[in-house]
C-alpha cells in the first residue's frame, strides 16, 4: 500500500510556514527583524556602556573598538544609543500597530455585521482619512505633551502620547480592509448555513468570520508596524517626539543633522537602521500575503 505523504498530515500553519520560507526576501527580512529585536532587547545587557555617559575628551570620534559606531558631540557612545533607541522605536511601532489593529478590526467588523451602523462608521472612517495627518499629529502633540509629561513623567508621558496619537490616526485602512472581507464572507455558503441554523452575531464573529479574516489582518499589521515606526521617526526628527536624553532612531537622526559634515556616521547609522527595518517588515508583509493566500493550495 502506498504511504501517505508527510505533507498531507501537516496542519495549515505548517503549510503557511513552508510557503513563507519560499519567499526569500520575506524569510531574510524575518531573520533581520529578529536580529534587530534581540540586539535591542539583550544588547544593552552585554554592552553595558551607558549611552548617557559624557566623555568630552572622546567627542566626535569615528568607529573604534571602544565605540563601534563612534561618539556624538558630548562623547556619548552611539552604539549604546542605537540599541536603546531601537528598543524604543520598535516598542512604539508594536504598541501603536496593536492598538490601531484592534480599533480598525472592531470598526470594520461592526460595520459589516450590523447594517444600521455601517453608514455612520464608514463616514467616520472617511472623515479620518480626509484629515491632514501630519498637521493633526503636530497639533495634538503640542496641546497634550506638557500635561502628559507632568502626569506620567517626561519619557512615559511622551510614549503614551505618541502611541495613542499614531494608533488613533492609522486604523482606517484596517477598518476598510476588514469590512470588505467580512462583506464578502457573509455571502459564502457556510455563513448562510450558520445563520439558517440560528447562529447569533457573536457566534458568527468569533467562530466563522474572524478566523477567516486573519490573513488580511496580519498583512495589515506588518504595514501598520512599519508605518508607525516611520511616523514616530518623523515626529522625533521634527523635534516633537521624545526628549534628547531618551533616544530613538528618529531622535538620533535629528540630533545628527547638525554634524553631518563633521561626522556623517551620526545620520548614516540611524537612517540605515530605519530603512532596513521598514524594508524587512514590508517584505514580511508580502511573504505573509502570499503564504496565507488560500488559492496557493490549489496552485
Amino acid at each position: 500500500m502506498r504511504k501517505a505523504s508527510p505533507l498531507a498530515h501537516r496542519s495549515r500553519p505548517h503549510h503557511v510556514w513552508a510557503r513563507f520560507r519560499r519567499h526569500k526576501m520575506a524569510y531574510l527580512g524575518l531573520w533581520f527583524l529578529l536580529l534587530v529585536t534581540i540586539l535591542t532587547l539583550l544588547g544593552p545587557m552585554i554592552w553595558t556602556l551607558d549611552p548617557t555617559t559624557l566623555d568630552i575628551a572622546a567627542k566626535h570620534q569615528g568607529p573604534s573598538l571602544r565605540h563601534p559606531m563612534g561618539t556624538d558631540q558630548l562623547g556619548r557612545d552611539l552604539f549604546a544609543a542605537m540599541m536603546i533607541g531601537g528598543r524604543t522605536s520598535l516598542m512604539v511601532g508594536f504598541m501603536a500597530m496593536f492598538l490601531s489593529l484592534v480599533l480598525g478590526t472592531c470598526v470594520g467588523m461592526i460595520a459589516a455585521v450590523f447594517k444600521p451602523l455601517d453608514g455612520p462608521l464608514m463616514r467616520l472612517t472617511d472623515l479620518f482619512l480626509a484629515l491632514p495627518m501630519l498637521p493633526l499629529l503636530l497639533v495634538v502633540i503640542m496641546l497634550w505633551r506638557d500635561s502628559l509629561r507632568t502626569a506620567f513623567g517626561p519619557e512615559s508621558g511622551v510614549f503614551i502620547l505618541v502611541v495613542c496619537v499614531i494608533s488613533i490616526t492609522s486604523w482606517m485602512q484596517t477598518a476598510r480592509i476588514v469590512r470588505g472581507e467580512v462583506l464578502a464572507l457573509k455571502e459564502r455558503e457556510f455563513i448562510l448555513a450558520a445563520i439558517s441554523l440560528g447562529a447569533g452575531p457573536r457566534h458568527l464573529i468569533w467562530q466563522h468570520i474572524l478566523p477567516n479574516v486573519l490573513s488580511p489582518i496580519f498583512v495589515s499589521a506588518t504595514l501598520g508596524f512599519a508605518s508607525a515606526i516611520l511616523t514616530e521617526s518623523a515626529l522625533s526628527f521634527l523635534g516633537l517626539g521624545f526628549p534628547s536624553d531618551f533616544p530613538t532612531w528618529g531622535r538620533l537622526l535629528f540630533d545628527g543633522t547638525n554634524y553631518m559634515t563633521l561626522t556623517p556616521a551620526r545620520v548614516i547609522w540611524p537612517g540605515l537602521a530605519l530603512s532596513l527595518t521598514v524594508l524587512s517588515v514590508n517584505y514580511i508583509g508580502d511573504g505573509l500575503r502570499d503564504a496565507m493566500d488560500p488559492r496557493a493550495d490549489t496552485q
